[in-house]
């Protein structure tokens, strides 16, 4: 059995969870439409490294304050059917496909909080998700991280959940990424693969000898 790792925002879908979920919140009214007009900002901002990742997610995790787990999860699930699945690239859905068959382990991860992402990855098949946690008190999100999840990387992420794995151990790993900032990642498995690269990723793939896959929509 191997284990398969795949980014979920511009790997398996073709835009960024966090940004929809905002756009979702406030089209439903739980959300100030202040709200999207400043998220492609704070994005392009994270995305220069004038906003940290955790500053990002902390934005995400904002919305949630107040309301109760089981609330948050009816949203998710009507979320997910209207904004992630039809984004979904069929490719993505055939390569996951092509894992579940094989027998593999499949970890979905993502910079959203796993607030949203473990129902998304439910929802395609996969067994974990690895996503900042946002903390809980009275069955109520804070609005805050977890205190007791530090990790920021995803590639800490998935170091951490490999050393708690008590299965047999994975014959190889299979790592899918659209970003540069997942190199770490992409160089710590046996089998990579860059999808829809931007330039400085696809160099070094090509360096690197990791497959470059494009995916439609």
């Amino acid at each position: 059995m191997d284990l398969a790792l795949f980014d979920l925002d511009e790997t398996l879908m073709c835009e960024d969870s966090a940004a929809l979920w905002l756009r979702w919140l406030v089209s439903q009214g739980f959300a100030p439409p202040e709200l999207v007009r400043r998220q492609p900002v704070l994005l392009e901002q994270a995305r220069r490294g004038e906003l940290t990742r955790e500053e990002y997610r902390l934005l995400t995790m904002a919305t949630l304050t107040g309301f109760s787990c089981r609330t948050v999860a009816g949203w998710v699930d009507r979320f997910t059917r209207r904004d992630i699945l039809p984004r979904l690239y069929p490719a993505a859905r055939r390569q996951l496909q092509w894992h579940r068959e094989r027998g593999d382990t499949l970890i979905i991860f993502s910079a959203c909080s796993h607030a949203l992402l473990g129902p998304i990855a439910l929802t395609l098949g996969a067994h974990h998700a690895l996503a900042p946690l946002a903390e809980i008190a009275d069955d109520r999100y804070t609005g805050a991280p977890d205190p007791e999840d530090t990790l920021l990387t995803h590639t800490e992420r998935v170091e951490a959940w490999l050393a708690n794995w008590r299965g047999e151990p994975f014959r190889a790993l299979h790592g899918y990424s659209d970003s540069i900032q997942d190199r770490l990642l992409l160089e710590r498995v046996d089998h990579a693969s860059v999808i829809n690269p931007a330039p400085d990723l696809h160099a070094l793939a090509s360096r690197s000898g990791w497959q470059v896959r494009a995916w439609q929509r």
